[in-house]
């Protein structure tokens, strides 16, 4: 009997300390905000643009109940003097709560991000604790954020994620942008001496046309959205536009790159050949002698050959040195492009201080206040570039060869 009073006075007690659902949230409740996008008005207020997801139309098709079409997303607008003011005037206009847990993506648009910067918005997010640092973060490119944000989008559904699934693919594939986090995007501007990297996006066409079902109708949308660019941030503000190689040269120095496509010359032939990376590792370290720092920036790259639109002979040992040669070349001349344009900026968005500090700390300290204004612009860098080719694709002989060769 004392066994099950005492089983039964522990089970009361658990059912006390057990939890209810005094924070549930009900689905039919909230207002899933896919996107948030942010510009300065003409009068100084910051004006949210929020892309809000209607469920029913993303699970089906785009045509609702009584045969008219229904987006799959719905934008709502309201500014105010900050963004905690203009997210709650939004909810006079919303007949639901606000949900800002996933929101995948922050668009902030290029006038703001020159003359405001993105220190008070990042400070606004960090603070909220229903909205999440890996967010990712992107500047529009010559467009303000609400115009991206309101484009519709085919293939995906719901534009935020056409935007995210194209700057996983094209960091990926090409190497001239890179997905960046707000949690990433803090580290940098908190790191001494150090710029910022944002990748861009652009919207193709008419704003007003991007932002109808018509623009959807056809097999090739007069409106699109698509990545543009990286954009050079120094303490926070937008200072420069990074595109083609320097671009490309400032995500192999970051070692962010995962594949890309390099053309070289052959034989007075422009961009004949084309060499695919595979693997590829960058390293950056530092010395300061004489009080002056010095960098030396490494790069190892194994690829194959992809294409070939000259008849080569791949199977000769002395023509695979002469392409990796050429191979190597047009990658150092890429980061060297790279380096020249952030020496120019005044910004270091390299990395290259944040690697003096962490290797040579109290030599540092005498060259944080004047890095990015007096050192940096006239680093010392040296650059070496290691390149090999592994494959030749499903053939040795160029199938160019062969057509030559029964012409003859």
């Amino acid at each position: 009997m004392k066994r099950k009073g005492f089983f039964l006075l522990l089970m009361m007690t658990i059912t006390i300390l057990l939890t209810s659902c005094w924070s549930k949230k009900e689905l039919t409740d909230l207002a899933i905000v896919a996107a948030m996008g942010v510009d300065k008005t003409k009068d100084g207020r910051y004006h949210l643009t929020l892309q809000i997801i209607n469920p029913g139309n993303v699970a089906g098709s785009m045509v609702g109940g009584g045969g008219t079409q229904s987006p799959p997303i719905t934008i709502y607008s309201a500014s105010g003097d900050n963004l905690v003011e203009a997210s709650r005037r939004a909810s006079g206009r919303i007949s639901r709560r606000l949900y800002y847990a996933h929101t995948n993506l922050v668009v902030v648009g290029e006038k703001m991000a020159r003359e405001e910067g993105l220190n008070t918005l990042i400070d606004a997010f960090d603070r909220d604790p229903e909205f999440r640092n890996t967010s990712t973060l992107v500047i529009a490119n010559h467009s303000t954020a609400a115009d991206l944000v309101k484009t519709l989008t085919p293939v995906d559904k719901i534009p935020a994620n056409k935007v995210l699934k194209t700057l996983e693919f094209t960091e990926r594939k090409w190497g001239e942008n890179v997905k960046t986090s707000l949690q990433e995007v803090m580290k940098s501007l908190e790191s001494p001496g150090r710029g910022t990297v944002v990748s861009g996006f652009r919207l193709m066409g008419n704003p007003q046309q991007a932002q109808k079902l018509d623009n959807l109708q056809v097999s090739a949308p007069e409106a699109t959205l698509r990545a543009s660019g990286i954009a050079v941030l120094k303490q926070g503000k937008l200072v420069d536009w990074l595109y083609g190689k320097p671009a490309r040269g400032t995500v192999w120095i970051l070692d962010k790159i995962e594949g890309t496509d390099i053309n070289i010359d052959w034989e007075g032939r422009k961009e004949a050949i084309a060499y695919q990376t595979v693997r590829q590792k960058t390293s950056v370290s530092a010395q300061v002698k004489n009080g002056q720092p010095h960098i030396s920036v490494h790069t190892r790259v194994e690829g194959d050959i992809s294409e070939m639109e000259v008849p080569v002979d791949i199977t000769n040992p002395k023509i695979i040195t002469k392409i990796e040669q050429s191979v190597r070349k047009e990658i150092k001349k890429e980061l060297r492009a790279a380096i020249e344009r952030a020496q120019e900026n005044k910004t270091d968005i390299l990395g290259f201080g944040e690697v003096v500090h962490r290797t040579r700390p109290n030599q540092f300290k005498k060259l944080k206040t004047e890095w990015n204004d007096v050192y940096f612009p006239k680093l010392d860098v040296d650059i070496t570039v290691e390149a090999y080719v592994r494959r030749a694709g499903l053939r040795n002989k160029s199938f160019l060869s062969g057509v030559k060769e029964n012409q003859k």
